[in-house]
């Protein structure tokens, strides 16, 4: 039987990073509007990923998207999305996504990289 004091899966705060292969998803897009379409594309991941309408992207990766031009951005980005609580008193859900950039360990790269969960320390 299903324990019911446990919270469901999309009920807990969690963290994970993933890569997203932007190349995928800005394939056939019209050069000027790449960079705000891979914002979007990130935008929807994150919904996906954690089932929350409310994302928010970090600075940083906005910076990193826009790195090099609205044309140029990169094939592959290493995100962490972490699934918070919400603790402002009029929000409509009790959750929200943050997605942060972070950056790649290995020096080959992307490759060998897969979805990896974060423990948090509270």
């Amino acid at each position: 039987m299903v324990d019911k004091s446990s919270k469901g899966r999309k009920e807990e705060v969690v963290t994970r990073e993933y890569t997203i292969n932007l190349h995928k998803r800005l394939h056939g897009c019209t050069f000027k509007k790449k960079a705000p379409k891979a914002i979007k594309e990130i935008r929807k991941f994150a919904q996906t990923a954690m089932g929350t309408t409310d994302v928010r992207v970090d600075v940083k990766l906005n910076k990193h998207i826009w790195s090099h031009g609205i044309r140029s951005v990169p094939r592959r980005v290493r995100v962490r999305i972490a699934r918070k609580r919400n603790d402002e008193e009029d929000a409509n859900e009790e959750f929200y996504s943050l997605v942060t950039v972070t950056d790649v360990p290995s020096p080959e790269g992307f490759r060998g990289l897969g979805t990896k969960v974060i423990e948090e320390e509270d």
